[in-house]
């Protein structure tokens, strides 16, 4: 069966076509999966009900369970979601002032092994489907749209981040499918503007990423400025060292008013001294970027610890003397794991908000 949350606009016109239908007929109905967010065929009232039953037997509208969601003191929530195939994955929805920030997944687990993480203990199970990366978005404004008719303050998604469980460029041939699906004019509409790609530096995936024509912003989930202290603490670093990772984002396209965003999470004692802040403005230097500093995010059985406030705040004083722009991320939802680098499908013993509790909520 052909899903078809994971097709293109061209392969919808395309599968319309071969079931003998005009190009508008597969727009339309691309229209009801993407732009209308349908999940039954029953839902799509202007399409013909003999077509919907030939739809039906060759195509099903793949979607997840939302099976749990928990809510944070600061407002984040993290959906724990349900493939098809029984998998949980996670996504977060993170407020910030006018801004509403999904933070979503590309993969059940990760193979990367970085090793202050907590979804890389995890190992890799699969790959996710771009219509399970979409969908996530549509399961994020389903649950917004609820919350709203339940009273809660409503929101809308203005930005999406590729920084939840997995490496979003090891899966980037589904990753760059979603990007165009989610992208799309008569879809879900997204700029690409406001869409992020986090990677730890994966080459062919960078390298791939820059020759689309809406290109999503790059973010370089960096760590440390010495080979030493980075091959530590992300192995991926043996094989794609520093000079080599930063010798192919030189070579990135960049449009106008665009930078690298390199993401440096503070180990204490690790790479947190005045001599790595020195080494990280020499590594920059010349490059149009940012870097935000993210303090390391405790999970259990990890052997770090976060920095001081006093270590976090010379840190970045050191680097912005030395002439780069550096900014503090504060932990969002770290309360329910939900914060950078904490995903790993805990569930709550007595989540905070159920999914059906929003459903009785809301009025008939």
């Amino acid at each position: 069966m052909v899903d078809l949350r994971n097709l293109t606009l061209d392969e919808a016109v395309a599968l319309a076509a071969e079931l003998g239908e005009p190009r508008y007929r597969g727009e339309q109905i691309w229209r009801w999966v993407h732009g209308r967010r349908a999940t039954s065929f029953d839902q799509m009232t202007d399409v013909s009900r003999a077509l919907r039953a030939r739809l039906a037997e060759r195509a099903a509208i793949g979607t997840l369970e939302l099976a749990e969601v928990q809510r944070s003191a600061d407002g984040t929530r993290k959906m724990r979601l349900v493939t098809r195939d029984g998998r949980s994955i996670e996504s977060v929805l993170i407020p910030d002032g006018d801004k509403l920030t999904q933070c979503i997944s590309s993969q059940v687990g990760c193979a990367l092994d970085c090793q202050f993480c907590a979804t890389a203990k995890l190992g890799l199970t699969r790959h996710l489907t771009a219509g399970e990366i979409v969908d996530q978005v549509y399961r994020g404004m389903e649950l917004l749209a609820r919350e709203e008719v339940a009273g809660v303050v409503g929101r809308r998604i203005t930005n999406l981040v590729y920084m939840g469980m997995g490496e979003p460029l090891h899966n980037v041939e589904q990753v760059t499918r979603s990007i165009a699906i989610l992208t799309s004019d008569i879809g879900a509409g997204m700029s690409h503007r406001r869409i992020t790609v986090s990677s730890v530096g994966l080459e062919t995936g960078i390298e791939r990423l820059g020759r689309l024509d809406r290109r999503p912003k790059l973010a370089v989930s960096l760590n440390a400025a010495s080979d030493e202290v980075r091959d530590q603490i992300m192995p991926v670093n043996r094989k794609w060292n520093i000079a080599r990772l930063m010798q192919t984002l030189r070579a990135y396209p960049l449009e106008p008013r665009r930078r690298i965003t390199f993401e440096y999470v503070l180990l204490a004692g690790i790479n947190d001294t005045p001599a790595d802040a020195d080494r990280l403005a020499r590594l920059l230097r010349g490059v149009r970027c940012k870097v935000n500093l993210i303090p390391w995010n405790p999970h259990p059985g990890a052997p770090y610890r976060r920095p001081t406030p006093e270590a976090i705040e010379s840190f970045q004083n050191r680097v912005k003397a030395l002439g780069l722009p550096a900014y503090l991320r504060t932990p969002r939802g770290d309360d329910i794991d939900a914060a950078c680098g904490q995903l790993a499908n805990r569930s709550a013993a007595a989540p905070l908000v159920q999914p059906e509790a929003l459903a009785r909520r809301a009025p008939a």
